[in-house]
């Protein structure tokens, strides 16, 4: 069989063709060097043999290509790098959550540079020790009452941020990052039918596949997911192919998010404690992910979140976990409150046994030592039975005037000007200031009853301070960590993925090259033609 005369023609055409349309994507990266998302492109090609092979053959008959098939034009990724670099953007989501919550609790314990608890308390003691040497002084007794305001307002200002920055965190979560998520969900699933429209009339839309790994990126800071690609027929012979992404709880539980060009969604409530959040798969089927529920076993009601990283679970963490007093694994605004709430209810409750006096008879002698009647300093202005650092204010008797603080228990001089106990006459008086200073104080918080300190009133608050700091400080190195392994992962898939000039440079001079030869070839074969067709058949003209 001699070969056709012009399909040499036709291979130096094809070589010309791939060469100009690689020059093309080479082009199209190089436009795009600073597009952010943008993949690396490339032309992928392949030998054309449409021959059938004979039955019988011989050394004359030698089977040689037609050229060059442009197959697709394709993206440079890595499925491996992809998921690396989710995965560890969803642990960085969850520790940058921590930090920033804790960066917003400091400005509520940092007493480093302004007068706060620790001054309040430097007061109250001085007002005490000056009352004890003039206990029947009333202006020393209102002296006493002021710092003790001074103090209280400061708990109430600590009680009121923390509050603010519970609410604020509680709508943001609501109203930003669920909306967000069900916002890329949905923003996913449309792309996947558009893309999938596109492959299904020939167009690779890498585009819109940019687009999608770009909200996939985003979706995986919020939640732990998993991206798989599969092949759907969609007609006889023809197949397209899908994106499907799910999310694994800490239990092992698969839940699909998106399936083709369906989705699913979150949904949170905000208006009570714990907040609860629910998903909603793409089939439908609705599952608590986080929130009060009953365990199987004991029967009890307890707290699960079943989340393995990503912001949502680092925000539901600061909203719901209390550290040692709810048995979780870390000290959200939870923790600050109750132990907030501890401290100011041992101060009151100490303070207001400490005031108790006795009742005595007209000569001062006393009625009843053994019962003693309250004089509470502080009450709550809810009514309830538990101090906290919301509702504790000074009581109205003692801000009225009915009674102040309590000077002495003992009985008066006897018949002979004996004192009969040895009574310094401001015993309660130097008894506060011993409580102010006592450092055996044991304070107890959360549902529990869980001892997180002892110590003096004001090591306590501080040491509340130096936890805080201590947390930050780890969630803040932590998440220096977990960026430089981010910035490694990401660096590693933009020398797949993204477009590097000096080698887009090669690939023009190298395409350039080809094309030429390319047309060199067909030059040739030009020459050959002619000579053939011009240079035979005339001898003996």
């Amino acid at each position: 069989m001699i070969r056709s005369t012009f399909a040499g023609f036709t291979t130096a055409h094809l070589g010309m063709a791939a060469s100009q349309r690689a020059l093309d994507v080479t082009g199209q990266n190089i436009a795009n060097i600073n597009t952010p998302g943008y993949t690396r492109q490339r032309l992928d090609i392949a030998s054309l043999n449409t021959q059938r092979g004979d039955f019988y053959n011989t050394s004359s008959n030698i089977k040689v290509g037609f050229g060059v098939e442009m197959t697709r034009i394709s993206q440079l990724r890595d499925p491996f790098l992809d998921a690396q670099y989710r995965s560890q953007i969803s642990k960085l989501g969850t520790t940058d959550a921590h930090a920033a919550g804790y960066e917003q609790l400091a400005t509520i314990f940092d007493e480093s540079t302004m007068l706060g608890v620790r001054n309040a308390f430097i007061s109250l003691s001085s007002s005490l020790s000056t009352l004890s040497t003039e206990s029947g002084n009333t202006e020393n007794d209102t002296a006493v009452r002021s710092n003790m305001q001074v103090l209280l307002n400061l708990f109430h200002d600590a009680a009121n941020r923390l509050n603010d920055i519970r609410q604020d965190t509680q709508q943001g979560f609501a109203a930003t990052d669920i909306k967000d998520v069900n916002e890329l969900l949905e923003n996913i699933a449309e792309l996947n039918k558009s893309i999938k429209t596109s492959h299904v009339l020939g167009n690779p839309a890498l585009e819109l596949q940019d687009q999608r790994n770009s909200l996939l990126d985003e979706l995986g800071s919020y939640l732990p997911i998993t991206v798989k690609y599969k092949d759907q027929p969609v007609g006889p012979g023809q197949t397209v192919e899908v994106l499907n992404v799910s999310f694994t709880d800490t239990n092992g539980k698969k839940y699909t998010l998106i399936s083709d060009g369906y989705a699913g969604f979150l949904s949170t409530d905000v208006s009570g404690q714990p907040v609860s959040l629910s998903l909603t798969d793409a089939n439908g089927t609705t599952s608590q992910v986080a929130g009060m529920t009953t365990n199987p076993v004991t029967g009890e009601e307890e707290y699960v979140e079943i989340l393995g990283s990503g912001t949502i679970k680092g925000t539901l963490d600061l909203l719901n976990k209390s550290g040692d007093f709810d048995q979780t694994d870390f000290k959200g605004i939870g923790y600050y409150e109750k132990a907030l709430d501890a401290l100011v209810d041992k101060f009151a409750t100490t303070f207001n046994e400490a005031n108790k006096s006795v009742e005595r008879n007209p000569d001062g002698t006393i009625k009843d030592k053994d019962n003693l009647i309250p004089r509470d300093l502080f009450t709550t202005s809810d009514g309830s039975n538990k101090f906290t650092a919301m509702n504790i204010k000074i009581s109205d008797e003692w801000l009225n005037g009915t009674y102040g603080i309590t000077i002495t228990n003992n009985v008066v001089k006897d018949d002979i000007g004996e004192d009969e106990t040895g009574s310094t006459g401001n015993e309660v008086i130097m008894n506060m200031i011993k409580l102010l200073d006592s450092t055996s104080h044991e304070f107890k918080g959360g549902d529990n009853n869980t001892k997180f300190y002892t110590g003096t009133f004001h090591d306590c608050f501080a040491a509340l301070e130096n936890t805080l700091g201590i947390d930050a400080n780890s969630a803040n190195t932590l998440l220096e960590n977990q960026i430089a392994v981010l910035n490694q992962t990401s660096n590693s898939r933009d020398g797949v993925s993204g477009v590097q000039l000096d080698e887009e440079g090669m690939n023009l001079l190298h395409y350039n090259q080809s094309y030429n030869a390319a047309a060199r070839l067909m030059t040739t074969l030009d020459e050959a033609l002619d000579k053939l067709i011009n240079g035979t058949g005339v001898v003996g003209r």
